[in-house]
């Protein structure tokens, strides 16, 4: 299924830079990981973005899940708690696991998204929320590291992309009540 991913992943590249997720960037990549870093202002309280967030059924893409369909994710916010996904006919993927959620301010996951989970790495994805002026100053950070045949540098910029389109699509969810664009809404 991973595969089935790989695609999409590349798709997204023109998708993202059209969305324009402020801040987005390829921190760091070098022979054992990579760092991708994302910042972005939400027109909505801490509380409000953090309530979305932890319902990320209502935001990610379902192009980058393994059912096909995102309302099939959820998240258990709490210490241990697990970002899964149900499948066709009983299956699950585990995605991230919760290590700090702290309502409103933080919430930290490990674990390999997508395709990265066939491989031999570890991540950790961070939100961090702070009041900024008429809503909120998010940063999401995803740094992972282990071991790639090919290296991390084609593998940093397809996560920067896939990345920085979820952010722009929690963002559209809080501030239009819709994760999808104007313009890639169907007629």
């Amino acid at each position: 299924m991973a595969t089935r991913l790989l695609p999409a992943i590349t798709a997204l590249t023109v998708g993202t830079a059209a969305a324009g997720t402020a801040g987005a960037t390829v921190a760091d990549v070098a022979a054992n990981g990579f760092t991708v870093q994302f910042t972005t202002h939400i027109a909505s309280s801490p509380d409000q973005v953090y309530r979305t967030l932890v319902r990320p059924s209502l935001w990610w893409a379902s192009d980058h899940t393994f059912s096909g369909n995102a309302a099939n994710l959820s998240l258990d916010a709490k210490g241990g708690g697990c970002w899964c996904e149900r499948l066709p006919h009983g299956g699950w993927v585990m995605h991230l696991t919760v290590v700090y959620a702290d309502p409103g301010k933080a919430l930290r996951l490990r674990g390999a998204l997508g395709p990265f989970q066939g491989m031999a790495v570890d991540g950790a994805l961070t939100f961090a929320l702070k009041p900024g002026h008429d809503g909120t100053d998010m940063s999401m950070t995803y740094t992972l590291g282990g071991y790639s045949k090919d290296g991390f540098e084609a593998l940093s910029k397809a996560a920067d992309d896939v990345l920085g389109s979820q952010l722009q699509r929690l963002k559209l969810a809080m501030e239009t009540g819709s994760p999808e664009s104007r313009e890639s809404r169907p007629h």
